[in-house]
């Protein structure tokens, strides 16, 4: 007895529930649901001060824009081919922009070497041969599997680094 006393009491607090939940439950329709997404994406693109549009950035003030770097870097070319090559290489195992580090910096290099056609071969076969003498007594490790084409897309992009 006390056990189908329990099984009633627990179906009608199941049925309730979904009664309740059906209760004041709109349906919207597609059209109906398109247009308020529309209206809820228009409102949070408007300043609520001024009724202005706001950039998608404005939307995101806890962005940190200075990991990614947005906006200093170079884009587009031969330049940012040699970043993307330089960063997926082992230069930075001896070498950063700024300052020495076991081997000189982008940037000594190219306040050293003016940006010619001549210079990105010069450093681009440096970067294929090694060397050693220009920057002190410590050579600079030969990379015989860079091809010509990214050792002049790499030296280029240092020679832009003034």
């Amino acid at each position: 007895m006390y056990y189908r006393m329990k099984i009633n009491v627990l179906l009608l607090g199941l049925g309730l529930a979904l009664v309740g939940c059906e209760t004041g439950y709109k349906r919207d329709g597609p059209d109906e649901l398109a247009s308020s997404q529309k209206a809820a994406s228009t409102e949070l693109s408007r300043d609520s001060t001024t009724g202005t549009t706001l950039p998608a950035a404005a939307h995101h003030p806890q962005a940190d824009t200075s990991v990614a770097k947005l906006g200093t870097a170079h884009t587009g070319g031969v330049v940012s081919g040699g970043a993307a090559l330089l960063a997926a290489s082992d230069c930075a195992s001896c070498h950063k922009e700024r300052e020495p580090l076991v081997g000189p910096a982008y940037v000594a290099i190219a306040q050293k070497y003016s940006a010619t056609d001549a210079n990105v071969n010069l450093l681009a076969n440096k970067i294929i041969r090694g060397g050693q003498g220009n920057w002190g007594q410590v050579p600079m490790t030969p990379h015989p599997d860079v091809s010509l084409a990214d050792a002049r897309a790499m030296s280029a992009y240092v020679l832009s680094l003034k």
